[in-house]
């Protein structure tokens, strides 16, 4: 089965009741035991829900996995992995990292305990050296948010394999449809639902695959432990964007790289972020793990910092907006928005400057994305 077809067809059976094509909302907090704990597989939503299980039928299908485990918000998810590690554990992390993934872990689990050593994962040999010291576990992004930095996921698996450490990549930018870590050898998949896989920016959600049944009951009790639990509601809709992801990610990808090329020609722009540029440093990587490059561009205008946000605040159809992944276009300032929480210091030591900007391109027609970029630079001159 391909991938089109498991999107729409796995997890997705119709209602064995009344045969309704799309199954139900199970919007229930508990349900009816015949005696003490003897059930239908279900006691408290919490812990699972029908849709719950639908969802994740169709996520562990798309990433070539076995198992999946829905949660109520991408950081519910990277929550339920940190539950796994005891105090003294250490987190390697790629050096360029999505500010909310960076605040829960030097904010919240530092203070339980776990550690933090953020690296170049760009460089094997420095992973490897750290791999060596036996961290918990070693997490990639791979694009990453908002540098769209590639790592080596089957090289730095490997390496995490030799020495014993649980390996896993957030995969949110590049999709299933484009990157299948799983394949390339890490232990567990992380996405945020919210982006492109819910992809109608109705909906916050996460979710975590693995191979591994171990990994799949201890995420499984921390999401009921903790409460990480998603509503019914929420993983339905998720249930429903999934069925047009295949052709949704062919606009995104070919919008991006469209804009992509327009803006690195562009008189005022001093550099584009994008793996499907020829000249991005890890195009080879990129194209060796991905098939498509999905549909995040990030870019360094010439201006000031003053018209740089002038310049994102008159867009027309380019909203100024955090998240990313929709099928409307948005645009982002990293530095004063979703990574406003990493210190700035920090910030421009990994290149994340003040002048950056990160576009999410839509699905829209692409001649009126690239018209709305150049009416609002001429607003400047």
């Amino acid at each position: 089965m391909k991938f089109s077809t498991k999107a729409i067809h796995t997890g997705q059976k119709p209602d064995k009741e009344t045969g309704a094509i799309i199954p139900p909302i199970y919007m229930t907090s508990t349900y009816v035991q015949e005696a003490p704990a003897q059930h239908k597989g279900y006691d408290y939503t919490r812990a699972g829900n029908p849709n719950f299980t639908n969802i994740e039928a169709t996520l562990a299908a798309l990433e070539d996995g076995k198992f999946a485990t829905v949660f109520s918000s991408g950081l519910g998810g990277l929550s339920g992995i940190l539950s796994m590690l005891k105090a003294g554990d250490t987190i390697v992390g790629t050096a360029d990292m999505y500010g909310g993934s960076y605040r829960l872990i030097n904010r919240i689990f530092i203070n339980y305990g776990i550690l933090f050593k953020s690296i170049n994962t760009q460089n094997l040999q420095e992973v490897e050296a750290v791999l060596k010291e036996k961290p918990g576990l070693i997490f990639l992004e791979t694009p990453t948010n908002p540098l769209l930095k590639i790592s080596d996921i089957k090289a730095i698996t490997a390496l995490a394999g030799k020495y014993g450490v649980l390996s896993v990549v957030d995969n949110t930018f590049a999709t299933p449809y484009f990157q299948n870590p799983l394949n390339l050898g890490a232990d567990m998949v992380l996405h945020s639902t919210t982006k492109f896989i819910g992809g109608h920016s109705d909906v916050i959600g996460g979710v975590v695959i693995t191979n591994n049944a171990d990994i799949k009951e201890k995420l499984d009790f921390g999401r009921m432990a903790i409460g990480l639990n998603p509503s019914p509601f929420d993983v339905w809709l998720g249930s429903r964007g999934i069925k047009t992801l295949a052709v949704r990610m062919e606009r995104h990808g070919e919008n991006a790289l469209a804009l992509a090329r327009f803006l690195v020609k562009h008189p005022k722009v001093k550099k584009v972020y994008y793996p499907g540029l020829e000249s991005h440093p890890h195009h080879d990587i990129a194209r060796q793990q991905m098939r498509g490059f999905s549909g995040i561009v990030s870019v360094e205008f010439d201006f000031n910092l003053e018209d740089t946000k002038k310049l994102i605040s008159n867009f027309k159809y380019f909203s100024l907006a955090e998240s990313l992944g929709g099928v409307e276009s948005l645009v982002d300032h990293p530095a004063s928005m979703t990574h406003a929480s990493i210190p700035k210091a920090e910030r421009e030591e990994i290149g994340l400057t003040d002048g950056l900007v990160r576009f999410s391109v839509g699905i829209e027609d692409y001649e009126d994305l690239q018209n709305d970029i150049e009416q609002a630079i001429a607003l400047l001159k």
